[in-house]
């Protein structure tokens, strides 16, 4: 709501009550305000030509620029070099209407209208002026037509050739050159100086030509103008031969500038330029001093050979006293300089532009500074203060004083500040009037603000005089108080640290003597926008995928205008997602893909809503290998070393850790790079050691974490003069494959360490020990035999290199033996301690070491199995071999079967090979626990019973005992019940029964085979209990089951093959093999030499006995050692348990044990 108290008048805007002047423009009365009320307004200045106007003659027109605004609308009129001038009584000229300004049309003459000119825009309130604008046309600048007469001049003179250039636009450009526009060689000695004058400080006989040419250029105006060419000749004295070309010495003297001292004026911002050209031979040399201080001002230029001495923007310290001297050997002249800097004028004060209400005093200020000190001349409405007299005025030294203003005060004051280096010139208007309070801003706007931070509503007032100004909330009659409350001078309610209670409707009054009004607005109060996980800083490898991620929070009631942005260094990153572009978005994630180095920098994060925003920033830094180091170059070269040096290339943000020095060497592997060296990260140079009589070069590359960078460019080649060796070989060994043979052999020197051509080892060896001289052979290849040797002794060998250069440095002995032979005796004393069913420890007796002829390699144990104890049929095993290096008397053998007998031999081995095997020793193993049944399983189901069925196992490690057979119940959760055990103790067993079982119960099956020694593996089946007996079960049985039925087939094939091969035996007959009998006591003395035929046996080993036959149950037919038994009859053999013979041969007896069982409710099958 408004209130209106005073209509028709309007306020003044509060913010510009006091507002800063300015030359052009003055204040505005708000359009607000001329849309209710027509006020009046003074004339304002708005746009005007530069206070220089040049007329170039490629210009078309020529527009005297003068825009003015007032109420009414002001009127313009000219005045050129103080006379009136009126645009309109000239027809050439183009005029605009509503305006001042003209143009001067290019019709080739424009000289009638140079001048000085000032534009006056005036209404009834007043006038406003412009500067001067000086209208400026300039001339065409020619040489004048001249002719020269050549210039003559004897030899070591001094020279000026004068230019005076032509009067022009600045600025001006001077060059000299020939006919053939070739510029004139300037130097030391030739110079042209600041006037364009050529200077010779002495002549020589070159400098003679016919076409020294000054030509001048005005670019403004693009125009180059040349002066005639001036002949110049250089006489030389006729003199005896020996000083014709002679020239006189003297002392230095200036050209220029005349005299011992000048003055030089310029005003600040200028280039100070001053110069000294002396003349003299030798040719003098100039040096530039500025008086009482040590050393120029820094920002000070030294030109053409120091003769010109540059200050470029002159402040007011520059001025001072500066002095050239000019000197040679013979002597020297000096100059003065007394420099002053002047100023053209600035404001201090500059008038300014006042709105006062009637009766008040007004004051108007105006003040300026510069050197000289400028002159302030008033005026009002562009005239003389003198010419319009006001009673209530006064005019002091920079200001004026309008007493009890009225409204016929309002005025245009004009204050302008001069000096002889320019002028300046403000305009000030100053209105009287009163005024009511309008209020400008919107009525009912609302304001949108930020929890935590500031709020700013405003109440735009224009009146006269200044309104007092209150803000009250919710319609209440008391204004907002408090620290965080303040009301500004334009009205304006600023609230700081903003809270939710602070949301609501506020009311802006405004009152003066004049009267009042007032304005309603709505503040609302919004959560801040923060982002609550921001990016830390990321370092990714080059050509990878970078993640920024960025997590913000912000008021829901900005849901459709919140946006997350992203900056790349302080600049928005555009997103356009098309096929090349490598930066997406989604879901507040910046992804870069295939990172590249101009993706290194600042990345911001912008959360952002229309009344505030956050960010956030991360450094992006990517990693790669380092730059290729550049500008290698080698230095010290000397015969076996070089320097090198580079500049480290860029490390990619992960330091340099280390740098690799690599050569290439022409003569062997030309193109192909080898390491030299490397030095740490933190050096850029190093000595390289080389190899002689090799043509190198060399690169180098960096190493960071990120790997290993380019190489840099290589090197230019540099060979080394060839030398001796440096080293000898190294890695040498003596073998003896061959009992009176040496063989010696080592590695060769590469071929770029021969350090020159021709090289050859030397071989050097003698026996150790023994009074004798050294033996000397040559070679070129790395390896020799020694012939003839005895076998196994040692020797002293040294191997030396040499080429044509000399030999390398003594080399070291090394020791070694010659030839080896087999070992001549084998190990005694053999014995067996058994640890377990299936390791035992083999002990032997050491043999002595005259017998090893060679270096003892360790003791070799064979061993195969003849038998299982549980079978009388030999069945010898596969031979295997354990090797136990070094000197040593016992062994252990592991992995032996259970329940079994075995023949071992041992012998020893050295390089050689293996020596003879000791007498076969025969042990037997204790028994274990069977292994797994081989089957196992499920034959009928009823509803209390269930028949099971399986087979022994294939090997039982010892005597079978029994088996031990469990079961439990399983509930509908699969928890097991308490475990049943039924022990069966009839070996011969194979099929049960289980009985007074729950119908429709699940069960779980266990069976273990058991000798003495427990029992073995578990196997194990599961089955479920009908609900009613089966018809089909009691007739089938568990004949219908396939298993059961495949089972008998395979048992009675076996049968079978067994009958067959018992009557074949038995027609055949069979004593003890004489071939079993040799295999068990091999003959040392015939054993070859290669481990693969010892103690082998062929495929015919095993060969049944006349008349023996097997016995298909498990009876045990042994005899009392495997070696002892002759004949194999029906006898039944008897054997303790550890398999000793405890009886003579007997008749056939059988023997079974009957099964025992300890569960009264069970029964066999």
């Amino acid at each position: 709501m408004r209130l209106q108290t005073s209509p028709g008048l309007a306020a003044v805007l509060c913010l510009i009550v006091c507002m800063c002047a300015f030359s052009t423009t003055a204040f505005d009365i708000p359009l607000e305000v001329l849309g209710h009320v027509n006020i009046e307004q003074l004339p304002t200045i708005t746009d005007q030509s530069p206070s220089s106007l040049i007329a170039f003659p490629f210009d078309e027109s020529f527009p005297m620029m003068c825009e003015a605004k007032g109420n009414p609308e002001p009127e313009f009129r000219w005045t050129k070099n103080g006379q009136e001038f009126d645009p309109d009584l000239d027809p050439r000229l183009m005029k605009e209407e509503h305006s001042g300004t003209f143009v001067i049309p290019n019709n080739g003459n424009l000289t009638e209208y140079q001048g000085n000119y000032r534009c006056y825009a005036s209404n009834r309130l007043g006038t406003a002026i412009s500067k001067e604008i000086e209208f400026i046309v300039p001339h065409v600048p020619k040489f004048p037509k001249e002719t020269l007469d050549p210039v003559e001049v004897e030899e070591g003179q001094a020279l000026v050739l004068e230019c005076n250039p032509p009067q022009g636009i600045p600025p001006l450009q001077i060059y000299w050159m020939t006919i053939n526009l070739q510029h004139i060689e300037q130097d030391e000695r030739v110079s042209m100086g600041l006037n364009g004058d050529l200077y010779f400080s002495h002549t020589m006989e070159k400098d003679s030509r016919r076409d020294y040419c000054c030509f001048a250029a005005f670019p403004r105006i693009r125009t180059i103008v040349q002066k005639n060419a001036m002949s110049v000749i250089v006489k030389t004295k006729n003199m005896s031969p020996e000083t014709a070309n002679a020239i006189l010495e003297r002392r230095p003297s200036l050209l220029t500038p005349s005299g011992d001292q000048s003055e030089t004026q310029l005003v600040k911002g200028e280039d100070l330029q001053l110069e000294c050209i002396a003349e003299g031979f030798p040719t003098p040399q100039v040096e530039w001093v500025k008086m009482g201080h040590r050393l120029l001002p820094s920002k000070v230029i030294q030109e053409n050979h120091k003769k010109q001495l540059i200050v470029p923007r002159v402040e007011l310290e520059d001025s001072g006293k500066y002095m050239c001297k000019a000197k040679n050997a013979l002597g020297e002249a000096v100059h003065y300089f007394m420099v002053t800097v002047e100023e053209p004028p600035e404001w201090v004060v500059e008038p300014e532009s006042q709105l006062s209400m009637i009766g008040s005093d007004v004051l108007i200020k105006c003040s300026a500074s510069g050197t000289p000190r400028p002159r302030i001349t008033w005026r009002v409405n562009g005239e003389p203060l003198q010419g319009s007299p006001a009673a209530n005025r006064k005019v002091f030294d920079d200001s004026i004083m309008l007493h009890n203003a009225k409204e016929s005060d309002s005025a245009v004051y004009q204050c302008e500040a001069s000096n002889t280096h320019g002028t300046l010139l403000s305009n000030a208007n100053i209105m009287v009037m009163n005024l009511a309070p309008m209020i400008l801003t919107k009525e009912g706007e609302e304001y949108t603000a930020v929890e935590g931070k500031g709020a700013m509503m405003h109440c735009k007032v224009f009146s006269s005089p200044p309104p007092t100004i209150t803000w009250s909330r919710d319609d209440s009659p008391e204004s907002v108080q408090g620290q965080r409350f303040s009301v500004h001078d334009n009205g304006s309610l600023e609230i700081y640290g903003t809270e939710k209670g602070d949301m609501g409707q506020y009311q802006c009054f405004a009152k003066n003597t004049e009267g009042s009004s007032a304005l309603n607005a709505m503040l609302y109060v919004r959560d801040p926008t923060r982002i609550v996980a921001a990016q830390e800083d990321l370092q990714v490898l080059v050509g990878a995928t970078a993640q920024l991620s960025c997590l913000a929070q912000y008021d829901k009631s900005f849901i459709n205008d919140f946006e997350l942005l992203w900056e790349k260094d302080d600049r928005p990153i555009t997103l356009n997602y098309t096929e090349n572009s490598r930066y997406f978005v989604e879901n507040g994630v910046l992804q870069i893909t295939n990172v590249s180095h101009r993706d290194q920098g600042l990345f911001t994060c912008v959360a952002r809503t229309p009344v505030d925003r956050d960010a956030a920033s991360a450094l992006l830094m990517v990693l790669d290998v380092p730059d290729a180091p550049e500008y290698l170059v080698l230095s010290d070269h000397k015969s076996r070393s070089v320097k090198l040096k580079w500049i480290p290339g860029d490390d990619h943000n992960s330091s340099t850790t280390e740098f690799i020095i690599e050569y290439e060497e022409s003569q062997w592997e030309p193109g192909s790079w080898k390491e030299l060296l490397r030095i740490p990260g933190n050096h850029n140079s190093a000595v390289a050691k080389l190899h002689g009589h090799v043509d190198y070069r060399f690169r180098v590359s960096g190493v960071n974490d990120v790997g290993r960078g380019r190489p840099s460019e290589p090197t230019e080649r540099y060979k080394t003069p060839a030398t001796a060796p440096d080293k000898n070989p190294e890695n040498v060994k003596i073998e003896g494959h061959l009992p009176h043979e040496m063989d010696i052999h080592w590695e060769p020197l590469l071929p770029i360490q021969h350090n020159g051509p021709g090289l050859e080892y030397e071989i050097f060896y003698k026996r150790q020990g023994v009074e004798e001289d050294w033996q000397k052979h040559t070679v070129k290849r790395h390896s020799f035999v020694v012939k003839n040797t005895p076998t196994f002794v040692p020797y002293e060998i040294k191997i030396q290199a040499r080429n044509n250069q000399g030999r390398a440095p003594e080399p070291k002995i090394v020791s070694g033996y010659s030839g080896e032979d087999f070992p001549s005796a084998a190990p005694k004393n053999v014995s067996v301690e058994v640890m377990n069913s299936s390791v035992v420890k083999v002990s032997w007796t050491r043999v002595h070491k005259d017998t090893l002829h060679g270096h003892l390699g360790g003791y070799r144990v064979n061993w195969w199995r003849m038998r299982s104890l549980a079978d009388f049929k030999k069945n010898h095993g596969d031979k295997q071999t354990l090797a136990f290096p070094g000197d040593r008397n016992h062994g252990v053998l592991p992995g032996l079967a259970p329940f079994s007998e075995y023949s071992l031999i041992v012998m020893t081995f050295n390089g050689r090979g293996n020596g003879p095997g000791s007498h076969p020793h025969n042990f037997k193993t204790p028994e274990g626990v069977p292994e797994k049944n081989p089957v196992f399983g499920v034959t009928d189901v009823q509803k209390h019973t269930v028949s099971l069925a399986w087979a022994a196992p294939s090997e039982p490690n010892g005597i079978l005992t029994g088996y031990l057979l469990e079961y439990q119940l399983v509930n509908e959760t699969e928890e097991v019940g308490p475990l049943q055990t039924v022990n069966i103790s009839n070996p011969d067993t194979n099929k049960w029964i289980l009985r007074d079982l729950e119908p429709l119960s699940k069960y779980k099956l266990y069976l273990r085979s058991c000798t003495t020694m427990g029992c073995g593996p578990i196997s194990s089946e599961e089955c479920t209990t009908t609900l009613e007996t089966s018809l089909a079960s009691v007739h089938g049985g568990i004949s219908t089951q396939g298993w059961f039925i495949g089972l008998m087939c395979a048992i009675a094939l076996l049968t079978l093959i067994v009958l067959i091969a018992c009557f074949v035996n038995r027609n055949k007959g069979g004593k003890y093999s004489v071939k079993e009998k040799e295999d068990l006591h091999p003959d040392v003395e015939s054993q070859g030499m290669n481990d693969d035929t010892f103690c082998e046996y062929s495929d015919n080993d095993e060969k049944p006995l006349k008349g023996s036959q097997h016995s298909l149950s498990r009876e045990i037919k042994a005899g009392d050692s495997g070696d002892s038994l002759v004949d194999y009859g029906d006898e039944d053999v008897q054997f303790n348990e550890d398999g000793s013979f405890i009886g003579e041969y007997a008749g056939r007896k059988e023997k079974r044990v009957s099964a025992e069982i300890k569960a009264s409710a069970q029964t066999p099958a």
